[in-house]
């Protein structure tokens, strides 16, 4: 039977209010993956990614399950059964293995996997890979197809070895200088993202996290601003690539401001990066905190 014209828009303009449109007939898969490092036990007894798991679980629609580092296959086996991984790491970052962190990233490119990325794991193997990627697909995104096929790239890094921070006074990254020899191919020299930022403070003290997009899935129910009690401070600007969406945005007292709630389109999947979560302070108890990680896992998880 076909509907009429207006009938169809009208029938899917419901089904977008009534929030229908791309649910899952099965529940979301979610793996809180965490590095479970001693220093957690100052603000969670039972491990930081636990507690995100606790209240994860009493979302409605979603699967969750709480993997650590120490488990087998570093808790990173039958990813074929998780949709949404959220990872946090610090200190044990160059323990996950790179072809594990490009598997992750293949799945993500895929649309089989997303990932959320929480706090330090900004240097985690998976994020910077996907940056990586998403890199050199804006670097030959902007030459004309015809040169884009044919284009030879060439990569470095901003600092020889990984795991240093910037200094303001380094160039951003990433980075693609454009080189046409007469003989061709068209050379593209990218420095990759270093995914860090040139400044933190660990002193404990309070950041004001301000809605940039209201009417995103990740902000919806926060207030338009919000005060986190205690955290660690990051300083812009951080070495990624330029987010498609920037949902949140978290301010300091003393003047610092970061990008704190970014959204990357990686092929047919999405990351997003959230920046509060030191394991010293009570980050994950926040209900602000856990509604912008429950909206992410939904809305990640339910996506095309």
């Amino acid at each position: 039977m076909k509907f009429p014209s207006w009938l169809a828009s009208a029938l899917l303009a419901v089904c977008l209010l009534a929030g229908c449109v791309h649910r899952p007939s099965r529940p979301i898969r979610v793996r809180i993956w965490d590095e479970r490092q001693p220093q957690q036990r100052q603000a969670y007894p039972d491990w930081l990614g636990n507690q995100i798991a606790r209240h994860l679980r009493t979302v409605p629609g979603l699967e969750v399950s709480s993997v650590a580092l120490d488990d087998p296959q570093q808790g990173l086996a039958n990813l074929d059964q998780t949709d949404v991984l959220v990872w946090w790491g610090h200190v044990r970052q160059m323990e996950i293995e790179a072809p594990v962190a490009r598997d992750i990233v293949r799945r993500i490119q895929a649309g089989r996997l997303q990932l959320i990325a929480l706090h330090s794991a900004h240097w985690s193997r998976p994020f910077v890979e996907a940056m990586n990627e998403r890199a050199r697909t804006d670097a030959r995104a902007t030459l004309p197809a015809e040169e884009r096929a044919t284009a030879r790239l060439v990569e470095s890094d901003l600092f020889p070895r990984p795991l240093v921070a910037p200094k303001y006074t380094d160039r951003l990254s990433p980075q693609a200088i454009y080189r046409r020899p007469p003989g061709g191919p068209t050379e593209v020299r990218l420095t990759l993202p270093n995914c860090c930022f040139p400044a933190y403070r660990g002193d404990g003290k309070s950041s004001e996290m301000v809605v940039r997009q209201p009417r995103h899935p990740i902000a919806q129910g926060l207030p338009g601003t919000f005060t986190i009690p205690q955290t660690e401070m990051y300083d812009e600007p951080f070495h990624v690539p330029p987010p498609d969406e920037v949902v949140l945005e978290e301010r300091w007292a003393t003047g610092e401001w970061f990008r704190s709630g970014s959204v990357w389109h990686l092929g047919q999947g999405r990351i997003f990066y959230f920046r509060p979560g030191h394991e010293t302070y009570p980050v994950y108890f926040d209900p602000n905190v856990l509604r912008v990680i429950a909206n992410a896992v939904q809305w990640l998880g339910t996506s095309p």
